[in-house]
């Protein structure tokens, strides 16, 4: 059982602290256990009443009239709230949940409803993207537990492998080439495969190295491959030396082909752009780079 302060109810939920303390006083909703110095302390069910009183809330329901709901009223409430037309922060309180409860089911009930109505690329660009950021914190701030964030990492990776598979792959000799690998000690492993996804619908040829990649791995591809471009991103700090010391690597190693460069270091290292190398900072900066080169 994973113990949580109110300052992590309150990243969780949305809810401000100074909320959710007038309502145990005011609605007894929660009943937070107290440390021997007499601090606050929160269980797993606390926080799944908070999230599905905050859903409520974005819902249209009252505070008073959820606070007088038995289990079974709380139950019945939340299956009647059409997930397609939720908005998108209620859409991001709903995965949350799914990815606490570790629940299969409702995740996918919430994507696929997404996907029919929105399509796959707008769905993990206006909804999945969001909660990777979202579960990206929830995760530094150590608020959810790594065999949750796993469960739910896996869902979304299983989506997108099985999108990418059915896309047709590129016969097209004037094709642009990508390779795209992420260095040793890097995680975000699913930003790289939906930027797999948005580059094979485009037509464009990807060599896919995947993770914990040296930069000797990368040499050998290149050789190969002769690509046009090469996709990494440094988000962790880098194990090895400095983000703007392994970019100066890859310069050097590189010089014939344009480096397309994201993640949180690279921006925070202030690297810059220069003629053959592109800064991406965020989603929408890297889709319209990638949407002008077609």
């Amino acid at each position: 059982m994973t113990l949580y302060s109110i300052s992590d109810l309150e990243k969780l939920s949305g809810i401000k602290a100074h909320t959710i303390r007038i309502w145990e006083q005011r609605y007894a909703i929660l009943q937070p256990s107290r440390t021997a110095t007499n601090i606050r302390y929160y269980a797993d069910e606390d926080l799944k009443i908070l999230l599905n009183i905050a859903y409520l809330k974005k819902n249209g329901y009252k505070i008073s009239k959820i606070a007088k709901m038995s289990d079974e009223d709380l139950a019945q409430a939340l299956a009647e709230i059409p997930n397609e037309e939720a908005s998108p922060n209620v859409q991001l309180d709903a995965l949350t949940i799914s990815m606490m409860e570790m629940d299969e089911y409702k995740f996918n009930k919430i994507l696929d409803s997404n996907i029919d109505q929105l399509g796959f690329e707008k769905t993990m660009i206006n909804v999945i993207y969001p909660f990777l950021e979202k579960l990206s914190m929830l995760w530094l701030t150590g608020s959810v537990q790594h065999v949750q964030e796993s469960f739910i990492s896996n869902l979304i990776r299983q989506k997108l492998i099985a999108a990418i598979d059915n896309l047709e792959v590129s016969n097209d000799v004037s094709a642009k080439k990508f390779v795209l690998y992420l260095p040793e000690k890097e995680s975000q492993e699913l930003s790289l495969q939906l930027l797999h996804y948005l580059l094979k619908k485009r037509n464009f040829k990807v060599a896919y190295l995947g993770g914990d990649i040296t930069l000797s791995d990368v040499s050998d591809a290149v050789n190969i491959l002769k690509p046009d471009y090469i996709f990494t991103m440094i988000t962790e700090t880098y194990a090895g030396d400095s983000a703007s010391s392994y970019v100066n690597q890859m310069r050097e190693q590189f010089p014939d082909v344009h480096l397309l460069l994201s993640g949180y270091q690279v921006v925070a290292q202030n690297i810059l752009n220069s003629q053959h190398v592109t800064v991406l900072r965020s989603l929408p900066e890297t889709m319209a780079h990638i949407n002008s080169l077609g």
